[in-house]
């Protein structure tokens, strides 16, 4: 099995697609020729926190990343909200309400339980429980089932480590490195790992994403073949230019209330946990600021975000839209 170590999503990237170019396997599949692994590879994460990626060639959407993760954590599935931010999630929706796959609904409440919670209370009360299993896949509606949309991540391992830090390792059956494994996926998991860590009251750990096919489509490996931005020297958390904020403040009850309140209602007044009033609010507000189609201001807000990094790669986001 390959094993990429890697500082962060920014280091995995480009390590992991230049290992691709010249390894991979040129393959058919349903969405057309793709360069796949001829086999599982895993991805280790020494900084998880460190999840916003800043290679301008890929231009990753960070408002849509953001919001999809507080949206997974919350344990909603309607197709609604994530479609504000990346209209396309609407062709993943079966019905036009829900998304069948969505991993927040799976963690909170598909299987009759919050398994979130559930996880976080039984690392609290024992933390060399070794049983903490959180589950996304399931046979009886997804194994040979038709539909748009159905999970690749499958399942979550939880463990609190030697080190005293909550370590995660995700199981993929398929992932696509350029949107998936190093985009999406990259904020997702490490979000839902610092949600966990501040419910068992640990520090993050590592991270392990072991994907069954790794591949990425020919398409998008060819279009950024010439365009290997060197980030092992241009990482701006290595630099020390950008670096996480905590996300989690105030006690798990208060902060998931803002969170609820939050995604309902949208920035208000009287959110209790700092990251919502000074982190999550600005986001939002640069956004709706590009709907309007006025970048220069969303620009102008994102200066009140107090988290270096979200600021940096949508500012930049924005940055690239004028220009």
């Amino acid at each position: 099995m390959k094993v990429i170590e890697a500082r962060n999503v920014n280091d995995a990237l480009v390590t992991g697609f230049c290992w691709l170019l010249e390894h991979g396997k040129k393959r058919d599949s349903r969405n057309g020729p793709v360069y796949v692994a001829d086999g599982p590879v895993t991805t280790v994460y020494e900084k998880p926190r460190e999840r916003v990626l800043f290679w301008p060639e890929r231009d990753a959407n960070p408002f849509f990343h953001f919001m999809e993760s507080l949206w997974m954590i919350a344990g909603r599935n309607d197709v609604d909200f994530v479609s504000h931010y990346a209209k396309n999630m609407l062709n993943f929706s079966d019905d036009g309400v829900t998304l069948h796959g969505a991993y927040g609904y799976r963690w909170r409440h598909h299987f009759g339980g919050d398994q979130l919670g559930l996880a976080g209370d039984l690392l609290r009360s024992d933390p060399d429980d070794r049983r903490v299993v959180v589950q996304m896949w399931d046979p009886n509606v997804d194994l040979g089932q038709e539909g748009k949309d159905f999970p690749c991540n499958t399942e979550i391992l939880f463990r609190v480590s030697v080190y005293g830090k909550l370590d995660m390792t995700v199981f993929n059956r398929s992932n696509d490195i350029i949107w998936g494994a190093y985009g999406a996926n990259a904020v997702h998991m490490s979000m839902l790992q610092e949600f966990m860590a501040a419910w068992i009251n640990v520090p993050v750990g590592r991270y392990w994403q072991v994907s069954n096919n790794y591949h990425g489509y020919d398409e998008t490996m060819v279009k950024h073949k010439g365009v290997k931005s060197n980030l092992m020297k241009d990482d701006p958390y290595e630099l020390g230019v950008v670096s996480p904020y905590p996300m989690v403040s105030t006690d798990m009850d208060t902060w998931q209330q803002d969170l609820n309140i939050f995604l309902q209602d949208g920035p208000i007044i009287g959110f209790r946990d700092k990251f919502f009033r000074k982190v999550a609010t600005p986001i939002h507000h640069a956004w709706e600021a590009w709907k309007e189609k006025d970048p220069e201001k969303g620009i102008d807000i994102m200066r009140q975000c107090i988290a270096s990094d979200w600021r940096q790669a949508c500012t930049e986001w924005l940055e690239r839209r004028i220009k």
